[in-house]
């Protein structure tokens, strides 16, 4: 510690040390600040140099400028699967228009919202850029954009739209190089003659005379203005298409005409109370000059472009009608003529026009496997009068009527609660939670009955309760995997109950398509689609990757594609729309007028809507409407006319799958194949004994298969053999025997005949087990009685047994037959002396008297008794009742054989 003489030497140095201390400090934190204001100016250094840099690579990159790109027109070709082109898009509608013929007014309105600096700078802007921020702000999204008029050019005529910091820069590079070529007067001509304006437009001067039918010159403020807005988005802010985001557009390039000082506010305020649709020539449907909605040069399928073009409008920066692109597509030209063609060649009888309302159609048709669009049938007559009008396969949205039941009801039942194919659901009277009764097509009910049939039948009962059981919930989320988009405002968060047989969504045939798609492709979801890539002028290009998502198990996916194919059997309720020998699976579909609606418009009962067909192989998928365009409630398909949805399907599936071999559907290893018992609950397997017209085959998932046997048909008692009968040959000594055998129709066994025999009373013996109604029997004793005794024999059961016996008669010898023969003699004498006797000597003898001939042969009598040998009892009449007459002619009998001689006594 320091000495100090004094405190205030103390207190001094004390003061001059703290002083000290801030000294250093204030130095430390300025040595601070010197750091970071240096390190901020070498990063920005670093920034600015590395920036130039890649600007300056970027820009070294850029195409070159050529006088044609500002000039001509730039066509987007179209290409089809086999790349050939099919259309060319962006080279019509086109009136070139010179800067001295432009008005001011029309200058002023597009430079006020485009770029109002036109003039002042040189190809970029950057202090249009700080205003266009802040316009966005202060007025609203769309106020002023940030790129020059000059790079606009740039962008529609030589760079693509992609949005990159590459693409910025050398736009940029660009839009100086064409500032110091061309003066602006010339840039601005460029810009106004090149912009699309919607509707197959392009140039501002064509864009005059299409909305208004006047020159530029003749143009109102009004009008100046919503031409000037329509660039930006023209399919979006189009009058006849949206009207309203049109007005909003117009207005906000009359304020900016205004802020800009081009207009007053009073002229101002005056255009923005005119209505939007003041001075715009009529397009509508069935006017004189209707709307031209697709500028096509070489278009063959007008239908197919259109979905191209609407699909292409949800892709950011991509104008087909600006760009010179290269569209490859999907379309299967061959598939897209044989839709045409079935739609209009007159092969189909249509329904007869109503009410001067055409009938029309809608069809899609998808590769199974991938969701590739391969034809649009559009409607009939499709392009004939319009190039781009109501295409029926994508804009007509209709109740899906039955063919909704796969999607929402029985796929979900199968994938969520793991139903067979056989699982019984009961037809009968039922209502909504509101009350209503809702019935069947034939106002039936069945009753218990499979899933298979009740799909097959297009039973409504039984989608309801399928529906019902799965749970709202689930069957709603379902069907939104399947592609289809709707909103379930009228029972919340999901559909109703009335929407499990079609009273909800509404859809088109491109959604209807793409759902039953995924059953023929095991399950997997891909989203219908177009277009698979698109090229540039530059040469770089997009390739479009379609959504795709397992949406249910295989196992569902078969089971429901197998029990579509029912569908289409005879009798069902797709039968005409079966094509020989190709394995086709679909579902019909029919909607129906609510009650006030058939009796406000006088509808018979049996009158629809709308008529559907949707079906699949495993190569195609196609869904067709049918229906009347317009007028709805009072033009109606009656039950034949329905039928035509199905024979629109048939041939085109028949004419897209000739030639093409088309596997049938792979079940999968999750499925197994079981016979069952039908209207067994729960199912059980049929048993040996149950009907062939009460088995069914059917599916379920695998470790869900019944394993009880039903019990409902028993084994029926085994027959015994009937007719037994035994008869003897004395000519080969053998016994011929013989029975009869019926069986239960029930009963399929094979059924054998155990055959004993005893022998004069004798122990029973097998002689033999035969499949046989009848057996020989060789070396037969004479003199002996047999007794045979037949039981049938099935499995290990035995029937009850049939008896019969036989007596052989045993041969006498030689002398007992000469003396029978000499008694026959004398017998014979007497008859004949007695003939020669008076008459009254005849009236002695008696009825019956000599009259027998005492012969006969053993026979059995069938019911096991001994058959009669011959011999004949004093009771008796004739002897001729006692049997057959024995062979006389043989020198000696056979073995066991009688010589068919009998005692005779007098």
């Amino acid at each position: 510690m320091a000495d100090y003489k004094s405190r205030e030497e103390k207190r001094n140095a004390q003061k001059n040390a703290r002083t000290k201390n801030k000294n250093k400090s204030k130095g430390k934190k300025g040595s601070i600040f010197k750091k970071v204001l240096i390190t901020i100016f070498i990063v920005g250094l670093a920034g600015l140099l590395f920036g130039g840099g890649l600007f300056a690579y970027y820009a070294s990159q850029a195409p070159e400028l050529n006088e044609e790109d500002f000039v001509d027109p730039i066509t987007t070709e179209i290409k089809d699967v086999n790349g050939d082109v099919f259309a060319r898009i962006g080279a019509e509608n086109r009136e070139f228009v010179s800067y001295d013929e432009i008005p001011p007014l029309v200058e002023n309105a597009v430079l006020a919202i485009e770029d109002n600096r036109f003039y002042e700078h040189q190809g970029v802007d950057f202090f249009r850029l700080v205003g266009a921020v802040l316009a966005n702000i202060t007025e609203g999204f769309g106020a002023e954009g940030a790129s020059t008029l000059t790079q606009q050019v740039i962008k529609q005529s030589v760079l693509t739209p992609e949005k990159s910091l590459e693409r910025k820069a050398q736009e940029a590079w660009l839009a100086y190089q064409l500032e110091q070529d061309y003066e602006k007067e010339e840039i601005f001509e460029m810009y106004v003659n090149k912009i699309y304006y919607s509707d197959s437009i392009y140039g501002i001067r064509t864009a005059s005379q299409y909305y208004y039918g006047v020159d530029l010159s003749d143009l109102e403020l009004h009008q100046a203005a919503l031409l000037a807005g329509l660039p930006q988005r023209p399919n979006a802010y189009n009058p006849y298409e949206n009207p309203d985001l049109a007005k909003e557009r117009r207005d906000i390039v009359l304020r900016q005409m205004n802020n800009h000082g081009k207009i007053s506010e009073e002229e101002m305020n005056q255009a923005i109370d005119t209505d939007i649709t003041e001075g715009l020539v009529d397009r509508s449907e069935g006017s004189e000059n209707p709307r031209q909605q697709l500028a096509a040069e070489e278009s063959k399928y007008d239908a197919f472009v259109d979905v191209v073009l609407d699909e292409i409008d949800e892709l950011e920066d991509v104008n087909p009608y600006e760009d010179g692109l290269t569209i490859n597509t999907t379309l299967d030209p061959n598939a897209q003529t044989i839709v045409e063609n079935t739609l209009n060649d007159g092969s189909i009888q249509f329904p007869a026009d109503m009410n001067e309302v055409m009938a029309q159609a809608g069809v899609t048709l998808l590769d199974t496997e991938t969701g590739a669009i391969r034809a649009i049938g559009g409607g009939r007559g499709y392009g004939d009068e319009v190039q781009r009008g109501f295409n029926y396969a994508t804009d007509q949205t209709r109740q899906p009527g039955s063919a909704i039941k796969p999607l929402l009801d029985y796929a979900p039942a199968i994938e969520y609660l793991d139903w067979s194919t056989a699982q019984t659901i009961v037809d009968e009277p039922y209502e909504y939670s509101n009350g209503f009764a809702p019935n069947n097509y034939d106002g039936q009910f069945k009753g218990p009955m499979t899933m298979r049939d009740a799909l097959a039948d297009s039973r409504n009962i039984t989608a309801i309760k399928a529906y019902m059981e799965v749970g709202q919930e689930q069957g709603t989320e379902f069907l939104r995997d399947l592609g289809w988009d709707f909103n379930t405002e009228n029972c919340g968060d999901v559909l109703c109950e009335s929407a499990a047989i079609g009273g909800e969504p509404e859809t088109n045939t491109l959604e209807m398509a793409g759902a039953y798609a995924a059953f023929g492709n095991n399950g997997v979801y891909n989203e219908p689609h177009s277009i698979t890539s698109i090229e540039f002028r530059d040469g770089s290009s997009m390739e479009l990757e379609a959504e795709s998502e397992v949406v249910m198990k295989d196992s569902t996916a078969y089971m429901m594609s197998d029990m579509l194919k029912d569908v289409l059997n005879d009798g069902s309720t797709g039968e005409l729309a079966q094509v020989n020998g190709l394995p086709l699976a679909g579902k019909s579909g029919t909607t129906n007028y609510p009650a006030d609606v058939l009796s406000a418009n006088n509808i018979p009962s049996n009158g629809a809507p709308d008529s559907w067909f949707a079906g699949f192989t495993t190569q195609y998928t196609a869904a067709v409407w049918l229906g009347y365009a317009a007028d709805q409630n009072q033009n109606y398909l009656s039950p034949q006319d329905r039928w035509v949805s199905q024979y629109i399907f048939r041939d085109i599936m028949r004419g897209v799958h000739e030639g093409v071999e088309t596997p049938d559907f792979e079940k999968p290893d999750s499925v197994v194949e079981v016979e069952i018992e039908k209207g067994t609950s729960p199912v059980q397997l049929a048993s040996e004994y149950t009907p062939d017209d009460q088995k069914s085959v059917e599916l379920f998932i695998r470790g869900t298969e019944p394993t009880s046997v039903s019990e409902e048909y028993v084994v029926p008692d085994l027959q015994a053999p009937s007719n037994l009968s035994a008869e003897y040959n004395d000519e080969n000594g053998t016994i011929q025997l013989t029975w009869d055998h019926s069986q239960d129709e029930n009963d399929d066994r094979d059924v054998e005949f155990e055959v004993l025999v005893s022998i004069d009373g004798g122990e029973e013996r097998e002689l033999a087990v035969t499949s046989q109604n009848g057996l020989n029997i060789e070396q037969v004793q004479e003199g002996s009685t047999y007794t045979f005794t037949v039981t049938a024999i099935a499995d290990d059961e035995r029937s009850s047994s049939a008896n019969t016996n036989i007596e052989i008669v045993r041969s006498e010898d030689e002398d007992q037959q000469n003396e029978e023969e000499e008694n026959t003699d004398e017998e014979q004498n007497e008859e004949e002396n007695q003939e020669e006797a008076p008459e009254e000597n005849q009236d002695e003898q008696t009825p019956g008297e000599g009259e027998g001939n005492g012969e006969g042969q053993g026979q059995g009598n069938g019911n096991g008794e001994s058959g009669n040998n011959g011999e004949q009892s004093p009771e008796e009449g004739t002897g001729d009742e006692g049997g057959n007459t024995g062979d006389e002619t043989s020198d000696e009998p056979a073995e066991g054989a009688s010589d068919g001689s009998a005692d005779s006594e007098e």
